[in-house]
């Protein structure tokens, strides 16, 4: 399991006070925290042994030796492959175009990485299996995620899935009532709070559909509904419109999912992308 900082990071504002006591230490020093026991790090960062253990619980490890290890192994990794954030800075009024173009694709770089830390591969595998096995899919998601959405209908098609992107509101509601246990609802919300997808995905699970959520990383509404959580996270710049990493980390989590369901059912999934592919070539 890798990203240990990352999630720390990322869940720092969403914990309980004891347990940000325990992050934040924990994010300030990551330096010294080689060989620290529980006791000491509950002491240094004045919380408790109990709240250094849901903290670690939290973060989806199984206890303070597992995500000690895991914290451990990352931070040599990163010292010995010399990993730095330095050039993830944001845009400055005035910027020539060379300072924009390194600072944008960074960031860019910057989402799929950490899209890759984040990822569990048996949770991607189930996604994937519910997905192929799907009579129909649903995707709700409004404005920028709404973009992502229509790209993951586009591809699903392409293997003859009976795929729908929503955007309206109560296009959502109405397709969401009629689901079933043998559909599938993607829910993408870059906050997982988006009212109008929490409604549409709360009526799909109701009618026993599967749910799959694409989020930001931390705690957030969506995650209680969902069968399947996907947490992300992008490196946003304050003067950037339009989410841009946030968008490219949703989409990477689409393109891995897509190609998961043709990778595992090859044979069935193939000859729909070999006559998508034809067609496509003779419009050109």
């Amino acid at each position: 399991m890798a990203g240990v900082v990352l999630k720390l990071n990322q869940m720092l504002e969403d914990l309980p006070v004891s347990e940000r006591k325990v992050a934040r230490y924990v994010s300030q020093n990551l330096d010294n925290m080689v060989g620290v026991s529980v006791e000491e790090l509950a002491g240094r960062s004045g919380s408790s042994q109990a709240a250094v253990v849901r903290f670690c619980k939290k973060l989806g490890y199984k206890g303070y030796r597992d995500f000690s290890i895991q914290l451990v192994s990352e931070l040599a990794v990163a010292q010995r492959t010399n990993i730095s954030r330095a050039g993830y800075t944001d845009i400055c009024a005035g910027d020539k175009a060379g300072n924009v173009i390194r600072k944008v694709c960074h960031h860019n770089i910057q989402a799929i990485e950490d899209t890759f830390s984040l990822m569990e591969p048996d949770q991607v595998e189930l996604a994937a299996d519910m997905l192929f096995r799907a009579q129909r899919v649903d995707l709700y998601a409004i404005a920028t995620s709404n973009l992502v959405a229509q790209d993951a209908q586009q591809k699903f098609m392409r293997i003859n899935k009976r795929v729908t992107a929503y955007a309206d509101p109560h296009l959502q509601l109405s397709s969401a009532s009629t689901l079933t246990s043998e559909d599938v609802a993607i829910a993408l919300s870059w906050s997982g709070e988006t009212r109008e997808v929490l409604d549409a995905a709360k009526l799909a699970k109701h009618n026993g559909a599967f749910l799959i959520a694409i989020t930001r990383y931390g705690k957030v509404s969506l995650e209680d509904l969902a069968d399947v959580h996907f947490g992300l996270s992008a490196p946003e710049m304050a003067i950037r419109s339009g989410a841009m990493s946030s968008r490219i980390a949703q989409m990477t989590m689409i393109d891995i999912l897509f190609s998961c369901v043709v990778s595992r059912h090859y044979a069935e999934t193939v000859p729909y992308l070999e006559r998508t592919r034809q067609i496509v070539r003779a419009i050109r």
